[in-house]
């Protein structure tokens, strides 16, 4: 494995120095030159499913130095991408990098998905910064160098962004996603939990799917209905309401809480389109908390509000707590 470090450690602190895509690589290469072969270079957030044999192929036969898969994206989201332009043989003619509303040259956007050749190298400038989508791509194309693009049928879901990162989870649950075998052990219709699940399966209220991490907490009387994902070593107190949401590891859902849409972390909470709360700036964190921690304690209102939940989680079959709208 070969490691980019970039930063330095001042006074016990990791101040960030990054070095743009491009240039990670060129740290390595000048590191111990990794790179002594044609590789691929995946950014880390997408999901996807693509024949990369069948690219290594192409980039191999046409000599390039620089392969890109491209895909077909609807206008109103090319904003968010690098778009190429290609002739009849594929090859790039020109990269234009996130182009604004109403200037894009086409509608194939770069996926963050590439084969490189190491002669790629002499194309990135040595410690400096350089990104692959905005500086490599371009200059290559200028060149006129031997860069293609490559149209595959393949499953690409895009969670650089917040929403998409909702979005993509809530398809991988329902099936949506690419083959994606739900992990844990099926333990009740539409539900799968890892080991150490702590939870009374019959006074929690499910509606899969729901997808419970390793070493979490369920208290009785919650009402689960999904798609939910719950993290590991989440804890999920007596009488909480969870619908179409993603649980983080490590958090402490509060007992009063209703959640509905949300993604909610130890001290994080956003909603799809982006809206986020974070619990060193408000006073939250008796709503979610880290788990790992000991946590505020609560007021006398919060408490009163506690003890009901807690008497209506412990009461058998149909009433559950009032919640408490959080977000």
């Amino acid at each position: 494995m070969g490691y980019s470090f970039e930063g330095i450690i001042e006074d016990g602190l990791l101040l960030d120095r990054p070095v743009g895509s491009a240039g990670a690589l060129q740290k390595i290469q000048c590191h111990s030159g990794f790179f002594d072969d044609d590789f691929v270079v995946v950014c880390g957030d997408a999901v996807v499913d693509l024949d990369l044999s069948e690219m290594l192929a192409f980039h191999r036969a046409r000599k390039s130095i620089a392969t890109v898969a491209l895909k077909r994206v609807p206008a109103p989201e090319l904003v968010n991408y690098g778009v190429a332009v290609l002739d009849g043989s594929k090859r790039i003619l020109e990269f234009q990098e996130k182009p604004a509303a109403g200037t894009e040259l086409s509608d194939m956007a770069n996926t963050g998905i590439y084969i490189f050749s190491p002669e790629i190298f002499d194309w990135i400038p040595k410690n400096a910064v350089y990104d692959i989508g905005s500086q490599l791509l371009p200059a290559l194309a200028a060149a006129g160098a031997p860069m293609y693009g490559i149209e595959l049928p393949f499953d690409w879901f895009d969670i650089g962004r917040l929403n998409d990162y909702y979005r993509v989870v809530m398809q991988a649950l329902r099936g949506e996603a690419p083959p994606y075998k739900l992990p844990g052990v099926h333990v009740r219709p539409g539900v799968w939990a890892g080991i150490n699940v702590r939870a009374n399966w019959d006074r929690v209220r499910f509606s899969g799917p729901v997808v419970i991490g390793g070493s979490a907490s369920i208290g009785d009387g919650c009402e689960i209905t999904g798609p939910v994902m719950i993290g590991r070593n989440a804890c999920i107190e007596a009488g909480a309401q969870i619908d179409a949401s993603i649980i983080m590891d490590h958090t402490r859902v509060s007992g009063f809480a209703c959640y509905q849409r949300k993604v909610v972390g130890p001290n994080f909470c956003f909603d799809p389109q982006g809206t986020v709360l974070d619990s060193s700036n408000t006073d939250i964190d008796w709503l979610f908390s880290d788990a790992r921690g000991r946590g505020t304690p609560l007021n006398e209102d919060q408490r009163q509000v506690m003890a009901h939940s807690l008497r209506a989680a412990r009461v058998d079959g149909a009433e559950l707590p009032a919640a408490a709208a959080a977000g």
